[in-house]
């Protein structure tokens, strides 16, 4: 094949009609025309030979070989963000992209002082953060869509061999109470006073409720006989309805701090259990770091490690950046 068969320009399209499920509604988030896109798409599956959408439907559905080219199409598109990047870094942080991902927690709590901090220094350096489930953050970090991630929960297994896991810190969680609470006074309280309680929780699903139960059946705390009022979508609204006097809670202590100081909730300590989870730093050590994640690494990341954190295991390519080539087939997926 003398000549690849499709633009960049094409394979942003497709991408963009796979994720919004319609030609118009991608077209009006590439701010074109319908038209356009349709030309498009026309011409690359001339230029292919094969149809790319299955045009039946109310939503516009890929075809087997649609999927096929948005996959590696993906690819490709995320090896120029990252030579685009590697170029703007040649200006030495006077401009550039950092791009940091966090599971929901950590990405509500505490990345937004980190990235505070990081702007203060460098104020020219653009910062995106990516809040969204572990499983998810770690995909994007290894397909090279954010530099490095700060993660509360296991990292899926199919990616731990590709991508480098740094035990970072150490999260406690804590059982809050609304201040009025009968057992808000006492100092600490028994095993057994968390059967009489009314919990208030994240859906059996969450990785910090997987945690918390893991840890209270090592601690010999039978969680079964654990009384859940309700299940809510967010740690904030937990905390609401803790306040409420709806029940009690287990929450990190980095999303209760300004309740405490402001003494809208209060904690209670239960006798011989601390609950504590592992916060990780992940990247992709085979992906480019630009010079803006380096900094992170370096100069942030240190400053709210509980584990003796070392950045410096956190090292760029020892090789040099060599240039991209795009293979269009006989590729064998990664």
């Amino acid at each position: 094949m003398s000549e690849l068969p499709f633009t960049l320009d094409q394979l942003r399209i497709l991408k963009a009609i796979a994720a919004e499920g319609s030609f118009k509604r991608a077209a009006d988030s590439l701010f074109v025309s319908q038209p356009a896109v349709s030309l498009q798409v026309q011409n690359l599956e001339r230029q292919l030979n094969v149809p790319l959408f299955d045009r039946g439907g109310r939503r516009a559905q890929l075809t087997e070989a649609g999927h096929l080219l948005l996959t590696y199409g993906e690819k490709i598109l995320s090896l120029c963000q990252e030579t685009c990047r590697a170029i703007e870094d040649l200006q030495n942080l006077q401009g550039g992209t950092l791009i940091v991902g966090a599971s929901q927690t950590t990405g509500t709590y505490l990345l937004p002082r980190m990235i505070g901090m990081f702007r203060q220094k460098y104020p020219d350096v653009a910062v995106q953060l990516h809040v969204h489930s572990t499983r998810r953050t770690a995909w994007s970090v290894a397909n090279g869509q954010i530099d490095l991630a700060i993660v509360g929960g296991e990292v899926p297994p199919e990616l731990q061999e590709s991508l480098e896991v740094i035990p970072y810190a150490e999260d406690e969680l804590a059982l809050i109470l609304p201040v009025s609470h009968s057992l808000a006074e006492k100092e600490t309280i028994q095993k057994d006073d968390l059967y009489h309680l009314n919990f208030i929780t994240l859906d059996s699903q969450s990785t910090i409720r997987k945690v918390i139960d893991q840890v209270l059946s090592r601690s010999g705390i039978d969680t079964r006989r654990l009384k859940v009022e309700m299940e809510l979508n967010s740690i904030e609204a937990i905390k609401n309805a803790v306040q409420s006097g709806l029940g009690v809670a287990f929450v990190s202590v980095s999303a209760i701090e300004k309740d405490l100081q402001i003494g809208v909730l209060t904690t209670a300590k239960i006798e011989q259990i601390v609950v504590n989870r592992i916060l990780s730093v992940i990247y992709n050590p085979n992906r480019y770091r630009s010079k803006a994640a380096e900094a992170f690494s370096k100069e942030i990341l240190p400053l709210f490690s509980s584990l003796n954190f070392n950045p410096d295991k956190i090292k760029p390519l020892s090789k040099e950046i060599q240039p991209i080539e795009i293979v269009t087939n006989n590729v064998s997926e990664t």
